[in-house]
């Protein structure tokens, strides 16, 4: 005979439905950067967040992002679009998870655009919603 363990099966549900709303916030960058928009991507971070671009620019706090987002992000769809994945969440407590993202951009015909990205998200929880807290975009180099 087989006895569930309902513990177990509350905690595994418990840890999919977080898993999911951290894949929905991974979702949403990508809607806000594809869509140029600003403060619907901006509004995804903590206000104290830390975020260091793909290419090393290190911003610390949400109008610091907001700053600089408004003058990268506008006009930077015009040629391209970009996908995000989430590669793997890992969870540091319930209310905190690391989480590997496998990032692409591509041009209007399909083909890759530049290097991958792997960015790395800490996000926490509060008030109920995940929010990017510590965040590193990385361009991925070809191997030689």
């Amino acid at each position: 005979m087989l006895v569930m363990n309902t513990n177990t099966e509350v905690v595994e549900q418990t840890r999919d439905a977080e898993i999911e709303a951290i894949r929905q916030v991974v979702a949403a960058v990508e809607h806000a950067q594809r869509n140029e928009l600003v403060e619907e991507f901006t509004s995804l971070f903590r206000d104290d967040a830390i975020w260091t671009t793909a290419h090393g620019r290190r911003l610390f706090g949400r109008d610091a992002i907001t700053d600089f987002t408004h003058t990268v992000l506008p006009g930077a769809m015009t040629d391209s679009t970009v996908t995000y994945e989430v590669e793997h969440v890992q969870f540091i407590r319930p209310d905190v998870a690391a989480v590997k993202v496998k990032g692409q951009y591509w041009n209007h015909d399909g083909s890759p655009l530049g290097n991958p990205t792997s960015p790395l998200y800490v996000m926490a929880k509060e008030d109920g919603r995940w929010l990017l807290t510590a965040c590193q975009n990385t361009e991925v180099l070809p191997q030689s």
